[in-house]
């Protein structure tokens, strides 16, 4: 408690001296102030001294009562169409928790391909890439869905923390964990911060990225990096154990407990096909996407999968909708108060005047924005400090617009497995003690640099075909 005390009087501390800092020539003293007040809940989401909702909504309170945001404005965030597409994409993970369906998908497909370690983990990240547009949660994917399988699994074949760790659990960790990272790349709905990038994006250059767009833009890199990655890791990090029959026994005996497929898994399994078909044709339909997740909603409810204590109880998706509406409106303000603009044109300005053209800009950029992560204990407390402002100078430069949105987007999420603090499943899978801390950043930088290389390498090759620039 004393710790955590100590910690908000620091971020306090900050968000004091910064207000009153002398605001730099050109920049109105009322963006400046909105800055200082901004930067405080970035630090706050990086020291946690409290939960980052809460920490949002003192920030966003506090920037009101400084007379930096009217009201209006500073409780804009919590009626955004894409905060609501997210709380409906999290109550819709909540029935493929509470049905089973995760579960039974991950056992069918371990049962189908489990045969070796290898397959077993091109199982893991089919599994978690079959969830993941439905879960936008990723530590609810990885420690709600995965983890009590794998663990389960390690520990029958006698692979605990400790001196058989290597034997399978070590691999198999790590799987999940650079899986879950591709994965939240891939989809707009499969981590809780991605729907924010999106905001950003519109906020800050005028650009909009519906859920068909990005999953057109990140899939099939996508696709390359999970058939890459556990054959990757197979051979930098391989189980002492190779042959893998147990798994499939283990497999069908816990779908022969779990029965035929329940009602409850049959809806769920109708309304997630009919919510990704409505997501992707968006463009042909004119549906909005918001509105799509009100009615897998609405549907889970009507058909009793979901009760209306069920909604109330998902902490995940109210705790979201506080931190991500917060950051939207201040977001929004720091754009209308011309603070962006005067740091991207700024910035801008000297890397022309440097003479880089915006190619090896923007990859200069893309690197500084990628291994900064190592300084963020959370995936959105980097995307809230850095997306907005990395993005409005790749612009500044020459940066084609959307390439640039596109790119930060994607990479947001894959330099999450850098560290074992870089996401929100890293404590469950890395806390497990199967791998150590060297161990896990070496594999981290290494598969990070890798999905890189793809996703900018082929995904721009990719993204220049579908006309994204």
């Amino acid at each position: 408690m004393i710790k955590s005390r100590r910690k908000l009087l620091f971020v306090f501390f900050i968000g004091i001296i910064l207000w009153f800092c002398p605001e730099p020539t050109g920049l109105e003293p009322m963006a400046w102030h909105l800055f200082a007040v901004f930067a405080a809940i970035i630090l706050g989401f990086i020291l946690q001294p409290i939960p980052i909702g809460a920490v949002a909504f003192i920030g966003v309170t506090a920037a009101a009562l400084l007379g930096v945001m009217d009201v209006k404005s500073a409780i804009s965030g919590y009626g955004n169409s894409t905060i609501w597409l997210i709380v409906c994409a999290f109550l819709l993970a909540r029935a493929f928790i509470k049905s089973g369906l995760g579960k039974r998908i991950a056992f069918l497909i371990i049962k189908s391909i489990g045969k070796s370690s290898l397959t077993l983990g091109y199982a893991i990240t089919f599994s978690d890439f079959i969830i993941s547009p439905a879960t936008p949660s990723s530590t609810a994917r990885a420690g709600g869905i995965i983890f009590p399988i794998i663990k389960s699994l390690s520990s029958a074949l006698g692979s605990e923390p400790g001196t058989t760790a290597r034997k399978f659990g070590a691999y198999i960790m790590q799987i999940e964990y650079q899986a879950n990272a591709i994965t939240c790349a891939m989809f707009m709905t499969a981590m809780a911060g991605n729907p924010l990038i999106v905001e950003l994006a519109v906020k800050t250059i005028d650009v909009h990225i519906t859920w068909g767009i990005w999953a057109m833009a990140a899939v099939p890199s996508g696709i390359i990096s999970l058939i890459l990655m556990p054959y990757l890791l197979y051979k930098l990090f391989p189980p002492e154990i190779s042959k893998m029959s147990f798994a499939k026994k283990m497999a069908a005996d816990e779908l022969a407990k779990m029965g035929k497929l329940s009602l409850d898994e049959k809806v769920v399994i109708i309304v997630f096909i009919g919510a990704l078909l409505l997501w992707s044709t968006s463009g042909l339909t004119n549906m909005d996407a918001t509105v799509v997740g009100m009615l897998t909603v609405c549907v889970l409810v009507l058909t009793g999968v979901l009760n209306w204590q069920d909604v109330l109880n998902e902490k995940g998706a109210w705790d979201t909708m506080f931190w991500m509406g917060s950051l939207i409106a201040l977001a929004d303000a720091l754009t209308k108060s011309g603070f962006i603009k005067y740091l991207s044109t700024n910035v801008g300005q000297m890397i022309l005047q440097a003479g880089i053209s915006w190619l090896p800009a923007f990859g200069i950029l893309i690197l500084v924005y990628v291994y900064s992560h190592y300084a963020f204990a959370s995936v959105s407390a980097h995307i809230g400090a850095m997306y907005a402002a990395f993005l409005a100078v790749a612009v500044a430069v020459g940066t084609p617009p959307l390439l640039a949105a596109i790119a930060f987007a994607v990479l947001s999420n894959l330099m999450i497995p850098l560290t074992h603090y870089g996401g929100g499943a890293a404590p469950i899978l890395f806390g497990a003690g199967y791998v150590s801390q060297a161990e896990w950043w070496k594999l981290g930088f290494i598969i990070t640099t890798v999905n890189i290389v793809i996703w900018l390498g082929f995904g721009s090759f990719w993204w220049k075909i579908c006309g994204l620039w």
